[in-house]
């Protein structure tokens, strides 16, 4: 189906934004078949099951009701006392076959489409008193449709009509033969099977209804290919905005990963192009932490501000890059760095643990010297990367 005003067709499937729109202005699929066909079921069946007791207490109510002497129906409580009786004798069934005609209409309306209260359908339009949309209603292909439907229910239901009169030929014509009372109850079970066998011919028509009505709803929801984009747009906001909200996000995850700096245990660099902080809980039981790292301009910043609070700052371009290009903030580092960067924090630690006094002196001998750091850790060749974060051969 062509769409007037872009002229593209309707090939994409509804979106689920669509979906719920739909669904509150009240337009899901319904089938009006499958409640008419649970309803003359359900009452078809009841009258079957619960058919007989209620005859037997009828045909009481009848005799009781008929059957008084002249003194009785001169009393003038004597017609509220007999109807009350006779509808006391017959509520719990009556009410009974009431309540599961109520559950099937309930059932029928929301089987297809599922429950929904929309005030939308039932609001007034006044389009619909323009006598020329009356007239393209009346020719359109769905009242086209719905004109099929209603003669094929009517032919289904009439040649499964003529099919039982022939089936029960013979008990139609024996029931003149019978005495009344039998008469009328063979009479009674007869009209009875006969309004199941046409209520059962109802289910084809509705087999073949609900699936169409699902179809139906499904390709008046369809969407144009730029329907889809106008609701993605709108949906996700337009790439200026959404590129402004990155950006924002990006400030925030910034500002939050220098305030974490200072609690940094050491800083390393590469120096000029890559700077990580990482940060160790001795007491713990997890591994080094990397809580900032940049390049270019953040790597000078991270190292400015390692300077204001006194962070140690190594130089180690093989770990810096591996640690950079496999570890995301406040993550911990790889399995395969925890010897490389132990060796740094050991070093770290024996510079802290040097007297105030002495700290102008020479540095103390151990593990690893600031000097030779590079020499002397162990990075696996599968972590060795270059500054554009390539392995290296």
């Amino acid at each position: 189906m062509a769409e007037e005003e872009s002229g593209q067709e309707k090939t994409e499937d509804a979106s689920l934004k669509r979906l719920e729109k739909a669904r509150e202005d009240g337009q899901v699929a319904r089938s009006r078949e499958l409640g008419t066909t649970l309803l003359l079921m359900t009452g078809a069946l009841s009258m079957l099951i619960f058919g007989a007791s209620l005859a037997e207490r009828l045909q009481a109510i009848m005799k009781a009701n008929f059957g008084f002497d002249r003194n009785a129906a001169m009393d003038p409580n004597m017609m509220a006392s007999q109807l009350g009786n006779s509808l006391s004798s017959v509520f719990d069934l009556v009410g009974l076959i009431l309540v599961l005609l109520m559950l099937a209409g309930v059932v029928g309306a929301i089987g297809v489409g599922g429950w929904l209260i929309s005030p939308k359908p039932i609001q007034p339009k006044f389009s619909r008193l323009n006598p020329l949309e009356g007239l393209k209603r009346m020719f359109s292909m769905k009242s086209l449709v719905e004109l099929f439907k209603a003669v094929a229910k009517f032919l289904l239901v009439a040649g499964v009509a003529v099919l039982i009169l022939f089936q029960m030929e013979t008990d139609l014509l024996s029931i003149s033969q019978q005495p009344l009372i039998p008469a009328v109850s063979h009479s009674t079970w007869i009209v009875i099977w006969s309004a199941l066998g046409m209520s059962a011919a109802t289910i084809i028509i509705a087999a073949i209804d609900v699936p169409f009505q699902i179809y139906d709803n499904a390709q008046k929801l369809k969407m144009t290919k730029q329907q889809v984009k106008d609701e993605n747009k709108d949906s996700e906001g337009k790439p200026e905005v959404k590129s402004r909200i990155r950006q924002i996000q990006r400030e925030l995850a910034q500002s939050r990963m220098m305030s974490a700096i200072p609690d940094a245990d050491v800083v390393i660099t590469n120096p000029e192009h890559f700077s990580v902080a990482l940060k160790y809980d001795s007491e713990g039981t997890g591994a080094p932490i990397v809580v900032a790292k940049g390049a270019d301009e953040i790597a000078i910043k991270i190292r400015e501000i390692a300077n204001a609070h006194e962070i140690p700052i190594l130089r180690s371009p093989p770990l810096t890059r591996a640690i950079y290009f496999t570890t995301e903030i406040d993550h911990q580092i790889p399995a395969k760095l925890y010897l490389a960067v132990a060796q740094v924090l050991a070093y770290i630690y024996q510079l802290r643990a040097r007297p105030s006094a002495s700290r102008a002196g020479p540095k103390p001998a151990g593990p690893i010297r600031a000097s030779s750091l590079d020499s002397q850790l162990d990075i696996p060749s599968d972590l060795q990367f270059d500054a554009e974060g390539n392995l290296e051969e």
